[in-house]
């Protein structure tokens, strides 16, 4: 599936058709649930039927124009591809740690903007990690959560992939701040078709580790998206959940008293 993290400004309207819809469907109850439904996820049978759609549409368009793209385009032009649109993606960053008060990594942030389009090269080349700047990334469903709003059923969007109720709505609504959202529409549309191609061709590695690992597709992706969203909410400072907590604690092994010195004079 395509990266949530591409923004179209062109799929604004589908996409804010499907929240409409989805958001209709929790109010009204009409989407039927399983007996055994996750109660994070209520919208299940038609979240599933969306990731189906969804993977079939990354499996025979997204994955082969990707292995195209990766197999006639050099590693460092997509590197150089890959640093540009992080760079536009540092602008939303910006933006999102000034609504939530973050001055320190708002400063960074800001700063990471002026090196990398200075003397990057226009964000081609990441001066800034390498100056040792770090990223601090955030988005509108994160600056939502940060002040208490709730994130809702899970949801799956078409093409965009997992998401909430929250994060879908900070989704459309992160389509402002994307600075390639006020360029001429062909250039926009070029530009996004260029950073689906490329976020796709970065990410066949892992579609191949999670065809093997994964049993349940669906509820491994869901999961781990559901996780990853709360841990980025504590600032990545709360350690991800375990399944050992139902584990007794190892009993300490007593101290190994030390052995005294032996008196001055004495024979070892």
């Amino acid at each position: 599936m395509l990266s949530r993290n591409v923004k179209s400004r062109a799929a604004a309207p589908r996409l804010n058709g499907a929240l409409a819809a989805a958001a209709l469907c929790a109010l009204t109850a009409g989407c039927a649930t399983g007996p055994n439904a996750n109660p994070q996820d209520p919208l299940e049978p038609m979240n599933r039927a969306i990731f189906t759609v969804n993977d079939k549409v990354d499996t025979y368009v997204a994955q082969p124009l990707a292995k195209g793209y990766q197999y006639v385009t050099p590693e460092p032009a997509r590197i150089a591809v890959t640093n540009f649109f992080a760079n536009f993606s540092d602008v939303g960053n910006f933006a999102n740690n000034v609504l939530q008060g973050k001055g320190v990594a708002a400063a960074e942030t800001l700063m990471r903007v002026a090196i990398n389009t200075v003397l990057g090269i226009g964000g081609l080349i990441d001066i800034a990690t390498a100056a040792g700047i770090p990223r601090h990334s955030q988005d509108l469903g994160l600056t939502l959560g940060y002040y208490g709003v709730p994130a809702g059923p899970y949801l799956v969007l078409p093409l965009f992939g997992p998401s909430s109720v929250r994060d879908g709505i900070g989704l459309a609504g992160s389509f402002y701040l994307d600075p390639a959202h006020y360029f001429d529409p062909a250039w926009r549309n070029t530009m996004f078709g260029i950073n689906v191609i490329n976020v796709r061709a970065n990410m066949l590695g892992a579609t191949d580790l999670l065809s093997q690992a994964a049993l349940d597709k669906y509820a491994f992706v869901r999961d781990a998206y559901t996780q990853r969203r709360q841990y980025l909410l504590g600032d990545g400072d709360d350690a991800l959940p375990t399944y050992d907590d139902d584990e007794e604690p190892a009993p300490a092994e007593p101290a190994t008293p030390a052995t005294p010195a032996p008196a001055p004079g004495m024979a070892k």
